[in-house]
């Protein structure tokens, strides 16, 4: 009995507990829907609606000539709102949309697209994604007139979501200057360094939250627009920097080496037109251009020779020497303290002038001679390093620039032997735009300029910020100093360790420069290759610098893998420059013997006649690319005869300066000598000749 009660009472608890529970639920739903309404409702429109960042769009980086080195271009994905289209017109288009969405995207039939835009109107979803495969604007035009499409966003409920890329017009020329950005907006180069004007300031608008987490874009009064990037507006030349890539890599490729640098530079305004950096990739015999050795701090490296530049500027400025002044280098070799300094030429040179001592590039010369002037207050040297602007970074517009290192006397690191190892290069640390600086200042009359690389920075036709010619040093050295400097870099290349590229059209000055390499601590048989110097050495225009890291080959030093390069570049520049050339067209052309203009040069690769014609104003056919061209006069225009170089044939080389020529026979195997200066006037084999073996062809030039 008394267990019957038990359960009769636990059974009467429980109901009563229930009933209490269901009176609860509907008090609880009264006190939501009519005391909480307002705080729920405003919460579920925080989690269903939301401002979202709209992003700007990205402003361009040009060239100095307005060339388009990197754009922000719309690309598009496809979405719709099925439920928008009235029925009729539903009904009307949704089989020929079907039809132009399977066609256009080829993967999925046009019953397939029909059944998914049909199932998502049926079933009142507000917002679907025909297709990820993002589209161009011009494929976005035509798909905003397909069927249903062509009623707009608020009548066919089409929507077209922007997704911006940045586009390259040049694709990789130049690529690390130019640089990029990544999600975490970190980067390189221009995007990355002035990020802030490039970027715009993003807007918002009003998104409503969907079924699988997608954002749907809702129209709303109080969206904020985005306002576009500023643009900004290099010093770089882009048919410059070809050149200096092209060239480069054929250097790095010919010698398999590390890494190459080359940067070109206007000397009485230091703007950037060039810089190359091509790095092999790793577990290939590709190139890419991953770092910017030029400015960056990888690039900072014991610098060798050219700057023996500088010991000669502190010799010559404390007038502890004159040029013509004999030194005794001996057998090549000299001992300071406990190491031996010692010449690249064995036996060395013996008794020779300092003059003699710089273009061969004597390091016992050098070392002997800053150690005896400045060995007993070695503070005295160090401060010209100063003086002149190297020992600290520049400021440089791209971010991540390179700090220069140079010893401090009476500091622990710094030794008996510091100061003669400084004196060449050794001991100490800068990046190439460091050692091109110095060299500029020279060719600048000693007027030590800032190199920049970025000149304006704009909207449209408002420019928000310039950037001009800044001096850093308004004099490094006397003048009496600065012209024996100049005397110095154009014996280097005269009679010197460069005179491998010594040019009868233009002089070039420079330095050549080679510096063992640092291996887990020990000096090893790889080396770091340099030419710093500046063109026409009368009237510097540009000035220049090549950097060739870890060459292989024979004679791996800076006159046999630099200087090449250096000379490859300057002498297409000079070319294509009128400038440097004859200003006047009269001086240019002259007449042949029915009294038509021609150009000097009659032939050559059909590209670069066509350019320099073009800015000269002279009237011509367009050619190829890649052609080999020869000036036909035909009354007031100039003619095109084309030049087939790729038969199994003697081509004609008539009309080409010796370069060129030389280029299209060494390559077709053909022995060459000749006599003469000019343009090819005759060739000993006639053009069309069936080729032979090892056969040589004499060509007079006049």
């Amino acid at each position: 009995m008394n267990i019957k009660r038990s359960i009769v009472l636990r059974v009467r608890i429980i109901f009563i507990l229930i009933a209490l529970a269901t009176a609860a639920i509907p008090m609880r739903i009264a006190t939501i829907q009519f005391d909480e309404g307002d705080k729920w409702r405003q919460k579920a429109e925080t989690i269903n609606f939301q401002y979202r960042e709209v992003p700007a769009t990205r402003g361009n980086i040009y060239a100095g000539d307005g060339s388009l080195l990197a754009t922000s271009l719309p690309f598009y994905r496809l979405a719709m709102d099925p439920t928008i289209a009235k029925s009729e017109r539903y009904n009307a288009g949704i089989d020929s949309l079907s039809r132009f969405l399977s066609s256009y995207y080829k993967d999925k039939s046009a019953s397939a697209y029909k059944r998914l835009i049909t199932d998502a109107r049926r079933d009142n979803k507000r917002y679907i994604v025909l297709n990820r495969k993002q589209v161009g604007y011009q494929d976005m035009q035509k798909m905003s007139q397909w069927p249903i499409f062509r009623d707009g966003r608020l009548g066919g409920g089409v929507l077209f979501e922007k997704v911006e890329k940045r586009y390259r017009p040049f694709n990789s020329l130049a690529s690390r200057t130019v640089g990029f950005l990544n999600e975490n907006e970190y980067g390189a180069g221009i995007e990355y360094s002035f990020n802030e004007y490039l970027r715009g300031q993003d807007g918002k608008a009003l998104f409503q939250r969907l079924a699988g987490g997608v954002w749907k874009p809702v129209f709303d009064a109080e969206d904020i627009k985005p306002e576009d990037g500023y643009d900004v507006l290099t010093t770089l030349d882009v048919n410059i920097q070809d050149v200096a890539e092209k060239a480069l890599l054929r250097q790095l490729i010919s010698r398999d080496a590390a890494f190459g640098s080359v940067i070109v530079m206007e000397v009485k305004t230091g703007q950037i037109k060039a810089i190359a950096n091509l790095q092999k990739n790793k577990g290939s015999a590709t190139y890419g251009e991953n770092y910017n050795y030029a400015i960056g701090d990888q690039g900072n490296t014991e610098p060798g020779s050219t700057f023996k530049l500088l010991s000669m500027l502190a010799l010559l400025e404390e007038n502890k020497v004159s040029l013509e002044e004999k030194i005794e280098t001996g057998t090549g070799s000299h001992r300071f303290y406990n190491q031996t300094m010692r010449d690249a030429k064995n036996g060395g040179f013996g008794t020779i002038t300092i003059r003699e001592a710089f273009e061969k590039s004597s390091n016992v010369a050098i070392s002997k001679l800053v150690d005896e002037h400045f060995g007993s207050s070695p503070s005295k040297f160090m401060a010209y390093i100063e003086k002149t602007g190297l020992s600290e970074p520049f400021g440089f517009q791209l971010a991540g620039e390179g700090k220069p290192f140079f010893k401090k006397p009476g500091a622990k690191d710094w030794y008996g032997t510091s100061l003669p190892w400084i004196s060449i290069g050794y001991e100490s640390k800068v990046n190439p735009i460091h050692t091109l600086a110095l060299y500029n200042a020279v060719a600048n009359d000693g007027v030590m300029v800032k190199p920049y690389i970025v000149q304006a920075i704009a909207k449209g036709n408002r420019v928000e910020k310039q950037f001009g010619t800044e001096k850093i040093r308004n004099r490094i050295a006397s003048q009496k100093t600065i012209k024996q400097l100049q005397e110095l870099l154009i014996g280097v290349v005269d009679r010197g360790t460069a005179k491998n590229i010594a040019n009868a059209d233009y002089k070039i000055a420079g330095k050549t420069g080679t510096a063992q390499k640092i291996v887990d601590g020990r000096y090893t048989q790889k080396y770091y290759t340099s030419f710093a110097g500046y063109f026409p050495a009368d009237r510097p225009k540009y000035s220049m610098i090549v950097v060739i890291d870890s060459p292989t080959g024979f004679a791996a030093y800076g006159g046999d893998v630099s200087a090449p390069v250096f000379k490859e570049i300057a002498d297409r520049i000079y070319a294509l420059d009128i400038e440097l050339n004859p200003s006047s067209a009269a001086e240019i052309l002259r007449a042949d013997a029915s009294g038509s203009q021609l150009p000097v040069v009659k032939a050559g690769r059909g590209e670069e006649i066509y350019q320099v014609l073009e800015v000269l104003g002279i009237k011509s056919n367009p050619v190829q690319t890649e052609e080999w061209v020869q000036a036909v006069a035909q009354s007031d225009k100039v003619q095109w005869k084309v030049n087939n170089t790729e038969q199994a044939t003697v081509p004609d080389v008539s009309g080409l300066p010796l370069r060129d020529a030389l280029f299209i026979l060494e390559n077709k195997g053909i022995n060459v000598s000749y006599r003469g200066k000019g343009l090819v006037i005759s060739q000993s084999i006639d053009a069309g000749t069936k080729l032979s073996p090892n056969s040589t062809i004499n060509l007079v030039l006049g």
